[in-house]
């Protein structure tokens, strides 16, 4: 690097700049946060009174949660678990539109 740069290595800004991109690839939070909605999920469905519109709300933002870790990972594997996801979270919004 120093062949581009000569000797203005600026070693704190270098830091701070990886720092950011290590923040800007890391998914743990939406994973934290789609595993949220997962629970929730499972408590709508189990529930006896009508929970359509909150169910298609939470699918959204599941929906949500899955595109940010799309976009926020470079991963092969991590891209197709995202389309896979995507496929599911789709017939799960499709059945959504039937329950009152």
């Amino acid at each position: 690097m120093e062949e581009f740069l000569g000797d203005k290595v600026d070693e704190q800004r270098l830091l701070t700049e990886l720092a950011i991109l290590l923040e800007r690839g890391d998914i743990h939070e939406e994973l934290d946060r789609l595993f949220i909605h997962l629970v929730k999920l499972n408590e709508l469905i189990l529930m006896s009174t009508p929970v359509g519109r909150e169910l298609d709300f939470l699918i959204q933002e599941m929906n949500r949660e899955v595109n940010t870790i799309g976009s926020k990972s470079s991963a092969i594997e991590i891209k197709n678990q995202v389309v896979q996801l995507k496929t599911i979270l789709e017939k799960i919004r499709e059945q959504v539109q039937n329950i009152e």
